[in-house]
């Protein structure tokens, strides 16, 4: 039993240490908080392939989950201000694959994403051209972002 015991901690802490310390886009670790991981792998358990950035002074953990590639920005506190979950452009609502075929004629959507805040507000990202598109849940156009 003590065996069995003792390799769960030692798993727990293998999990722990991989979402520990990434580098970031300019070659930079980024360690984030303890509450953040450790509400990274309660929300999420399972995940793989972590992988921390900085972003406005928060954490955003990229990983797969189920398969699917997935994102959630944490404060240093642990609380998760917003997720964001891969989709194939098809998928986007109806409403936003017209708004693109009759504002971006002839062009490809890259990516696509289902985007969810804190509060539960769903929001899609749909990158056309270098730039992301934002629609609200109904697929109303909300603005542009630079990529």
């Amino acid at each position: 039993m003590k065996q069995y015991f003792i390799l769960i901690i030692v798993g727990l802490g293998i999990s722990t240490a991989s979402l520990a310390q990434k580098e970031d886009g300019e070659g930079k670790i980024v360690n984030p908080p303890q509450p953040a991981k450790m509400a990274l792998l309660k929300a999420f358990p399972g995940s793989s392939h972590v992988k921390w950035e900085k972003e406005d002074g928060n954490y955003e953990a990229g990983f797969e989950q189920n398969g699917k590639k997935m994102s959630a920005v944490f404060d240093s506190n642990g609380s998760i201000l917003e997720t964001e979950t891969e989709m194939k452009p098809g998928e986007l609502p109806a409403a936003v694959l017209q708004y693109v075929k009759d504002h971006y004629r002839g062009a490809v959507i890259k990516e696509a994403a289902k985007i969810t805040s804190a509060k539960g507000e769903v929001t899609y990202e749909a990158e056309v051209n270098t730039i992301d598109l934002i629609f609200d849940v109904d697929g109303k156009f909300l603005k542009e972002e630079k990529d």
